[in-house]
């Protein structure tokens, strides 16, 4: 079974959400009996919705638990060494020398607009196991992007 490497914040916020299902659970149920006591099933459409949104909690509780039952959780603040890994905070110079920062997290936990980004995205396999000063070639949707790695941080 594969480990899901994530920090600690996208630990609790996996299981926040998947208490929150659990809760949603009995309103599902109660939604279903209520529609289910307006008759026919047929043509009821308030029926078919609960039962719809009942198969969707119902999966997405399945894929939570087995994130978390696989969870590594890892402390960047634990870690040190002079190359990129998980949970390293990288200091980049774009070809205009303008800084750009980026922390390798889970996938759960990306968030680009903030600058974290999944250890499975192109930026960060291209990042992973080089050291400061090294030259990163990275191919995105928009095309070739050259970075020079300015800082690693484990924050």
């Amino acid at each position: 079974m594969e480990k899901v490497p994530m920090l600690a914040e996208g630990y609790e916020k996996l299981t926040a959400d998947l208490k929150a299902l659990r809760a949603e659970r009995p309103r599902i149920v109660d939604a279903i009996e209520e529609a289910r006591a307006h008759g026919d099933l047929s043509e009821n459409a308030e029926y078919h919705a609960a039962k719809e949104r009942q198969g969707q909690v119902e999966a997405m509780i399945g894929d939570l638990e087995d994130k978390i039952s696989r969870a590594q959780i890892i402390d960047p603040t634990t870690l040190s060494g002079d190359k990129v890994i998980f949970g390293a905070t990288v200091t980049l110079l774009d070809e205009n020398d303008k800084p750009v920062k980026y922390q390798i997290v889970g996938q759960t936990e990306a968030d680009a607009n903030n600058g974290r980004i999944s250890y499975t995205s192109p930026i960060a396999r291209a990042l992973i196991g080089k050291q400061v000063d090294e030259e990163v070639e990275v191919t995105v949707p928009s095309g070739d992007k050259f970075y020079l790695i300015d800082k690693i941080e484990f924050v």
